[in-house]
């Protein structure tokens, strides 16, 4: 006979997100991704750079977005606006930049872009400035009708966002709601050292981010990589519109001593804090973030809907001195899905403080590596068709609230069990 159980937690305060099991449809429907494409990619914002990525005028990042079949040139103009455009040429439709990979860096001449096939020149305000033997076009050709197509562009705290759709329902804040001024304020410039790994998955881009979208799991896949974190505590969930933030602890438990780290990792750890640059300042945290400065405070955790996390970090524990690190989910098929993230620190000052950032970078990885490892088999899993749905605890609730979100931007009934 089963107990009775505490549901004093997150099921209690949020009855909205209801208790049921949710459905693997939206998982692994071909049917259903097709239509995310559509009403989720195509119309939301998207973060698609950092604004140091273009330090000057001229200087140009292409991000393909192959969910919705296109690329994106990000440009920042003379004015030092970035503005954003289609990576089509309006005469024959071909690349107007080259696309060396996912992401392709360069700087415009002179502040001008050609295309290569015909020659076709373009500034950085997508307006036409040369087309060859304009001449033998048509009475009614006018090639100021012709530049490039713009895309919506934005930006907050130095993060660039587009939206893909013509006429988008919300500009870039209203549609961040609470997480615009939640974690408006923190030092995000100020991680000029980065390291950025990709990887594409065979899995379905939702499986992905609500691996990391949970606490539930690490008690188990990082127990030995991150043993600090062997005991959290997951507090002060927020949803803010289509968004969701949370905040990890290290539980103190009375009586109990804290792991001592391993020698290296002591050592790392203590070059950071003892660096008058790189040591982690609680006070500079935004104040709605750990708002009682709590000493045990991890990082936080949210999901910017639809794909992209911002952990804001301590800089304790196996990752000293690291400001912050992101992750992004992108589709590209419902089997499949390319995985960036990036881990941001202060430049390091000298070997010593290299050193640390290195050590914590490595250590950083295979975390990741073994968050990464669930995710295809889970897919695989799931495809299968043994299961029909997924129960869930307390610590898994943002999965519901992703689920919830995800239905209402399809346009779709919630099917409750």
């Amino acid at each position: 006979m089963a107990g009775t159980r505490d549901v004093s937690g997150w099921r209690s305060r949020f009855p909205e997100l209801g208790v049921e099991p949710l459905s693997i449809e939206p998982i692994v429907s071909g049917d259903l991704f097709e239509l995310e494409r559509e009403r989720i990619f195509k119309r939301v914002w998207l973060k698609a750079g950092r604004v140091e990525e273009l330090p000057e005028p001229g200087c140009f990042k292409v991000k393909r977005v192959d969910v919705a079949g296109t690329s994106v040139i990000l440009i920042r103009g003379k004015d030092g606006t970035i503005r954003a455009f289609h990576n089509v040429c309006p005469h024959r439709g071909n690349r107007v930049i080259p696309e060396t990979d996912n992401e392709t860096f360069g700087k415009a001449r002179a502040d001008y872009l050609t295309c290569r096939f015909h020659g076709w020149v373009f500034d950085s305000t997508g307006a036409v400035r040369n087309v060859p033997s304009l001449e033998k076009f048509p009475p009614w050709f006018d090639q100021c009708d012709y530049g490039l197509k713009p895309v919506s562009c934005d930006v907050w705290e130095g993060f660039v966002f587009i939206n893909l759709d013509p006429e988008p329902r919300q500009g870039l804040i209203d549609y961040l709601d609470g997480m615009a001024s939640h974690f408006a304020g923190y030092p995000y410039h100020e991680g000029t050292a980065h390291y950025r790994y990709t990887a594409e998955f065979n899995c379905n881009w939702k499986v992905a981010l609500n691996a990391f979208t949970e606490a539930y799991h690490v008690e188990t896949i990082h127990a030995n990589t991150l043993p600090w974190y062997a005991k959290i505590d997951h507090e002060d969930l927020k949803f803010f519109g289509p968004h969701r933030t949370s905040t990890l602890y290290m539980r103190l438990v009375e009586g109990a001593k804290v792991a001592e780290p391993a020698p290296i990792d002591g050592l790392a750890l203590r070059i950071m804090q003892n660096s008058p640059r790189q040591r982690f300042v609680m006070d500079k945290l935004p104040a709605d973030i750990n708002p009682d400065r709590r000493g045990n405070f991890l990082f936080e955790l949210p999901t910017f809907f639809p794909n992209f996390m911002i952990h804001v970090y301590s800089g304790g524990g196996g990752d000293p001195g690291m400001l912050y690190f992101t992750h992004q989910f992108w589709p590209l098929a419902v089997d499949k899905t390319l995985w960036e993230t990036t881990r941001y620190w202060r430049t390091a000052a000298n070997a010593s403080e290299y050193f640390a950032i290195a050590y914590a970078n490595a250590i950083h990885r295979n975390a990741h590596l073994e968050d990464t490892a669930t995710m295809e088999d889970t897919f695989a899993g799931l495809q299968s068709g043994v299961l029909e749905h997924m129960p869930l605890m307390d610590d898994e609730v943002m999965l519901r609230h992703q689920d919830q979100v995800w239905h209402e931007y399809m346009g779709l009934e919630k099917n409750r069990t």
